[in-house]
């Protein structure tokens, strides 16, 4: 699976930058056309003139041949999704008035049709069987619920008028949460407030003229994106959040909704945690991914099985060392194919519906980030070493692969891309470690480099050389000089139970050796300054990094993105107090001491390491109020610090944020680590 990068003469090659982030194109959520002839996906953009991204459906043949773009992609199109007859696609687009609706196109071509006009906007549509519906998700309030109906359609206003009533209703909105009373727990998450609107799902006869929608929903809950029962008769969803707690996370049930009416069926059992169930194309079950209740966050996702009608479920996958992520149904009903992260890659398996051992299907050094199957044909989004992002086929059993397309070829052909090479080593208790080591496009072993420990998030993430959220940011480090050093530390995903847990209610003490052990072998190669090291992380990462300066003295410079430092702060102000109860087994007003002993900033007094602090003003997740905290702690103490707050950025700010944001972010990271890891401050 190597990218073709063309034949450009080395001295023709320039070194990656952060600025190159605009010319990197990424390739997201394949659908294979029900005859799997074609594929459709969405290719993502970054605009530099308008600091955002666009998106567009594209289509490209199984067989091969060139692709063609199917939408504008002058805005956000999103979602493509096959018509059962394979002669529509519906699609999401942000076209009209900056809201998502959901859009009906013709495989002949011509102009896109707007299916819905959701006052909230509408998502995640779905087909039934028959192709005469199409069921969605959009946000409403309890009062917009009981009016529905009573207002005239507005295809009967001229565009002026529709204009003028959207802009009274925001005023309305507005007025409604000035002041905000809250009521809800949390009240927050992404970049927003909960306020008092809901997930629900709606149906729309797709071929009838000026169609009302219909809700299939109700109450103060939030529902997920919905499948059919081949029928037509309900919807398969997930009540995503319970109705008493509002947990983002840990609470929910499988839901079976007829749309004739009466009280969900609920298709789960007391004492797990369910998530995102589909229905088999035959109607006979519904497969979703589960973890036991009452245990850590830690424990990895199972995929399960149960009768549509009801009964005992049944786990897939339960032997099956290693936490499931997507999933799909083959169309004959007799395979669930899905993504899991072993050892730094993520492959992509499949276990029959039947029983049976998992099967591995595309392996190999890659993560497989979007993909989907028909009962010969696979699609598959590849993210690689050395190419960040394109779309292949195989029947299938994963033979007979192909390349479909080359986004990045150009742009790869003129740059000078760093390898990784993998390095097992032994931690300091014998625990064998996987890591990873990025060198300069230029090595030269006789050199004596700086070194960046990069840590990643979670803390149950995984890392590996085809990750596609580190590339660019490897690529720019590497190209600055400085050996990139990554791993999968104890509490990673990929490498069994056991491993992932072994740092539960430790935080801290139980894996940052692991880093230094690694650290410490690949200054033992004999290529990098042990003087001019530096350490950066995000999330969990940002956590680490504060918790490893206020151990240990080595690093000579530190960046701490979007952190937790205060365990007892960020309960009380995150949009998931729950996972940190579940961790430490206890309220934060219980045991204090407990949640402060493996807190960071507990030993802000030791941290001697100049460090930067990277958060965004909209982080709900970990909330920038922990941020706040270690960059007056450390002012005062009179270290070195620096404190950057993005505004109308999230936790996802070096993944999703603006485009602006994100290379301001690299180039200060770089900046920080000039300074003060190797003397050599950027002009």
């Amino acid at each position: 699976m190597k990218a073709n990068t063309g034949s450009v003469p080395a001295e023709d090659s320039y070194l990656i930058t952060a600025e190159d982030f605009y010319h990197i194109q990424r390739l997201e959520d394949p659908r294979l056309s029900p005859d799997g002839s074609r594929v459709a996906y969405v290719l993502l953009k970054v605009d530099k003139k308008d600091n955002n991204y666009h998106s567009a459906v594209w289509i490209s043949p199984v067989n091969g041949g060139p692709g063609k773009r199917f939408t504008a992609g002058e805005t956000r199109d999103i979602s493509p999704r096959w018509a059962p007859d394979g002669q529509r696609l519906a699609f999401v687009s942000n076209r009209h008035e900056d809201r998502n609706q959901v859009y009906l196109i013709d495989l002949d071509g011509g102009e896109a049709r707007r299916l819905t006009n959701m006052e909230n906007g509408a998502s995640d549509p779905s087909w039934s069987a028959d192709g005469r519906r199409i069921a969605f998700v959009s946000p409403v309030s309890a009062e917009e619920r009981a009016a529905e109906g009573a207002d005239e359609p507005d295809e009967e206003f001229d565009a002026d008028e529709r204009q003028r009533r959207t802009e009274e209703k925001k005023k309305a909105r507005e007025k409604k949460f000035d002041p905000h009373v809250v009521s809800r727990f949390p009240y927050r998450t992404g970049t927003d407030y909960l306020r008092d609107h809901y997930r629900h799902l709606y149906v729309i006869d797709v071929d009838t003229e000026n169609a009302r929608p219909q809700r299939a929903t109700d109450d103060d809950l939030d529902f997920a994106p919905a499948s059919w029962l081949p029928d037509g008769s309900a919807l398969i969803t997930w009540s995503v959040r319970d109705a008493e707690t509002h947990d983002l996370f840990y609470c929910g049930q499988v839901l079976r909704v007829s749309l004739t009416g009466g009280e969900p069926a609920v298709l789960s059992k007391r004492g797990y945690h369910p998530m995102d169930p589909v229905a088999s194309p035959d109607g006979q079950w519904v497969a979703y991914v589960r973890v036991p209740d009452r245990v850590p966050p830690s424990e990895g996702r199972r995929l399960t099985v149960v009768p549509t009608s009801g009964g005992e479920a049944v786990e897939l996958t339960a032997s099956f060392d290693a936490s499931v992520n997507d999933f799909r149904w083959t169309p004959d009903s007799q395979w669930l194919y899905f993504t899991a992260g072993v050892h730094g890659n993520n492959g992509l398996y499949r276990v029959p519906v039947a029983g049976g051992p998992v099967e591995q299907i595309v392996s190999g050094v890659c993560f497989v980030t979007g993909f989907d199957v028909t009962n010969d044909h696979l699609a598959y989004v590849l993210s690689e070493p050395d190419n960040p992002s394109d779309l292949f086929v195989a029947d299938a059993d994963g033979l007979d692969e192909r390349r479909l397309t080359e986004v990045n070829a150009r742009f790869l052909a003129t740059r000078k891309v760093a390898s990784s090479e993998e390095l097992w080593y032994e931690a300091h208790d014998g625990t064998r470690i996987q890591g990873w080591i990025v060198k300069p496009p230029e090595f030269d072993p006789a050199g004596a480099y700086p070194l960046v420990l990069e840590i990643h998030g979670g803390p149950h993430a995984m890392w590996g050389p085809a990750g596609p959220s580190m590339w660019h940011e490897y690529q720019v480090l590497a190209a600055r000089g400085y050996v990139v050093f990554y791993c999968n530390p104890r509490g990673s995903d990929g490498y069994g139970h056991d491993f992932r847990t072994a740092i539960h209610a430790n935080w801290g003490l139980a894996d940052y050796q692991d880093y230094l052990t690694g650290v410490d072998c690949v200054v033992a190669q004999g290529y990098v300054d042990a003087d001019r090291l530096a350490i950066t992380g995000g999330s969990y990462g940002g956590y680490m990094t504060a918790w490893i300066i206020g151990h240990d003295d080595r690093f000579k410079a530190a960046v701490a993105q979007r952190g937790v430092y205060d365990l007892g702060a960020f309960t009380g102000a995150t949009d998931i107090p729950r996972f940190t109860e579940r961790i430490y087994e206890t309220f934060y007003w219980d045991d204090p001491a407990k949640l402060w002993e493996h807190s960071p900033l507990a030993y802000v007094k030791d941290m001697r390491t100049p460090l930067l602090i990277l958060h965004s003003e909209q982080d709900y997740r970990a909330p920038i109020i922990g941020a706040e905290q270690l960059y007056a702690a450390l002012r005062r103490l009179g270290h070195t610090v620096g404190f950057v707050r993005y505004p109308r950025e999230g936790h996802e700010l070096s993944r999703s944020g603006e485009p602006k944001h994100r290379i301001d972010r690299l180039n200060r990271i770089v900046d920080w680590f000039n300074r003060y890891a190797t003397g050599e401050a950027r002009p």
